[in-house]
């Protein structure tokens, strides 16, 4: 097992590596099929507010998020990634050609080998 691989409790493996290629190269169809069908992603930030935080439910409303995300001008870069079998977190810096940052934190819920749930929590430069 490699650095990259973290076995789960039924054997599948969560490649850490396809996460951060599809972060890094802005490939929305990669980070989709990480996720289990019954995905949630979680989203806390200036617009959504914890106490009602921006919920995406599905892998195809997921694939429309990632699809906006990664269409857009800027560089995304994995600065940190920690997985365990059932959980990962990572920090992504984010920069427009404008200059202007974003940076995000995200705690996964890892199942056989897919993303359950994400929650994060992202600010940008104003």
């Amino acid at each position: 097992m490699t650095t990259t691989e973290t076995t789960t409790s039924t054997g599948r493996v969560f490649d850490a590596e396809a996460l951060r290629r599809g972060i890094e190269e802005r490939d929305a169809a990669t980070l989709l099929g990480l996720y289990a069908q019954d995905a949630e992603l979680h989203v806390v930030d200036r617009n959504d507010q914890p106490s009602h935080p921006k919920i995406v439910r599905g892998r195809a409303a997921i694939g429309e998020y990632f699809a906006d995300v990664c269409g857009r001008d800027m560089t995304h870069r994995l600065e940190r990634l920690v997985v365990n079998a059932g959980n990962a977190a990572f920090i992504q810096a984010c920069s427009y050609p404008s200059g202007a940052s974003v940076r995000c934190i995200a705690v996964l819920d890892l199942e056989d080998g897919l993303i359950t749930r994400q929650s994060g929590v992202q600010a940008w430069d104003e």
